[in-house]
């Protein structure tokens, strides 16, 4: 038979078109439950959580958490007293490879599953989330959606070169079916949720 036929038959015996399902999932939580169920999930994934009320909150947290001789950087304006503010000196993303620290905010986080949205617009570089040892989140209160349905909703129609939905530190058990964490990206996760 030759290739075309083979196309032929298939094109005749295709299935009919169907509806897409409705989905209607209605939400009766409130938002301050979200953030409980939040924190809840990322402590399930091997994450650290903090609920802190500004900026300077994370930085003394930072300054009691890091080694000093450790290279921390971030993408936050607002945290360059305690790590070197990429933004500022528009590194070689190669120059990367020794990060101990990367602090980075979230557009959101998603209450069901902990995971952060984060895109290269808040980033500059596509390998920090995954290259460095650590990785600290910082996400707003205010931003927090219940479900994945909401998250999908929130990032239909927006323009993005590269996003990720990141959801604790990298983790295995492949290995002896005994987990492993920092398999291939950070060892540890931290989120900071911001009033």
């Amino acid at each position: 038979m030759s290739r075309e036929s083979i196309l032929r038959e298939v094109a005749k015996n295709q299935p009919g078109d169907r509806a897409l399902p409705v989905i209607d999932i209605k939400v009766t939580t409130t938002h301050q439950e979200w953030i409980e169920l939040l924190k809840k999930r990322l402590e399930i994934l091997h994450t650290t959580v903090y609920e802190v009320a500004d900026y300077t909150a994370i930085k003394t947290i930072l300054k009691q958490t890091a080694v000093p001789q450790e290279r921390t950087v971030t993408t936050i304006a607002d945290l360059s007293e305690v790590a070197n503010y990429i933004d500022s000196i528009k590194e070689d993303a190669h120059s990367l490879e020794d990060v101990d620290w990367a602090i980075i905010p979230a557009h959101f986080g998603v209450a069901e599953n902990g995971a952060m949205w984060i895109t290269d617009s808040l980033i500059q570089y596509r390998v920090l989330p995954f290259i460095t040892q650590q990785l600290a989140v910082v996400v707003s209160k205010a931003t927090i959606v219940y479900n994945m349905h909401q998250a999908y909703d929130k990032i239909a129609g927006t323009d993005y070169e590269f996003g990720v939905f990141i959801a604790g530190p990298s983790k295995t058990a492949d290995i002896e079916q005994s987990l492993v964490l920092g398999a291939h990206g950070p060892k540890a996760m931290t989120v900071f949720i911001l009033d």
